[in-house]
């Protein structure tokens, strides 16, 4: 009985990593149909980048958000965080690099104090809009 349970139980667990497998692709490939060309994929609004209290309302759209970078931290995991506000936990917008991508990127901590456009799709995480940067050319510092 027990044997029957466990088996059960992992069947289930083997079709929910493959159904959440086929969604991610599936959404990966509209994302990826939605790219355009001339703006290295990024689509950006027609009055420019949005503010990082206006990138939630972007949510699922990939184009760019405009911020002061107030810190530059990396954690124990390596993954590495611009804050855009005093307090990250309460700030609308954060971005990320996890560490998988970390050595692609020179000096970020170059960029505390400066105003930045990072750009790629608007995610939610932890209830706040966020962009995952996984490429240098999605940071961009404007003159």
């Amino acid at each position: 009985m027990i044997r029957k349970k466990t088996a059960t139980l992992t069947l289930a667990g083997i079709a929910a990593v493959v159904l959440s497998s086929m969604v991610a692709y599936r959404l990966g490939q509209r994302h990826g149909a939605n790219r355009d060309k001339s703006t290295n994929g990024i689509q950006v609004p027609q009055g420019g980048c949005v503010a990082i209290r206006n990138a939630a309302l972007h949510t699922g759209e990939n184009t760019c958000v405009e911020g002061r970078v107030l810190r530059v931290f990396t954690s124990r995991s390596g993954s590495t965080f611009l804050d855009f506000c005093q307090d990250y936990r309460n700030c609308p917008f954060g971005s990320v690099i996890f560490a998988t991508d970390r050595s692609k990127f020179g000096n970020l901590g170059s960029l505390e104090g400066r105003t930045v456009q990072v750009s790629g799709e608007i995610t939610t995480y932890n209830g706040r809009a966020e962009i995952i940067i996984r490429d240098p050319k999605q940071i961009r510092v404007p003159q």
